[in-house]
């Protein structure tokens, strides 16, 4: 009977790849994923942030805002955090800037077509 080292010495030759593959294979994948994880969800969720940003830093007083809650109302008061929306007939709402979802201009013209 022969020894296992030897067994094994001449089962497999010497100038064969390793059966793992090389370290390029092994990285192409994850790296693959990671690059692909970046441009589908990393970079357009970015995106999303700094445009939101952008809208509630040019809030302005009379803007007609829509909150996250679905509450619609225009601008009465700003501070730095917090807004006071009037929601109509007599209501005023204090909300945090971070819940407005939506900002519509006063001074875009209204769309005034006459039906014939």
């Amino acid at each position: 009977m022969l020894p296992i080292p030897l067994l094994m010495s001449t089962a497999v030759p010497a100038t064969a790849a390793p059966p793992g593959g090389g370290l390029l294979e092994m990285l192409l994948l994850p790296v693959g994923m990671i690059v692909i994880f970046y441009f589908l969800l990393i970079r357009p969720q970015n995106n999303r942030m700094k445009k939101h940003r952008e809208l509630i830093a040019n809030i302005k007083k009379g803007d007609k805002v829509i909150t996250q809650g679905g509450i619609i109302g225009r601008v009465f008061k700003l501070t730095e955090e917090e807004v006071t929306i009037d929601t109509g007939e007599g209501g005023k709402l204090r909300i945090m800037r971070g819940m407005i979802m939506d900002v519509k201009k006063t001074d875009t013209p209204a769309n005034d077509t006459k039906e014939s």
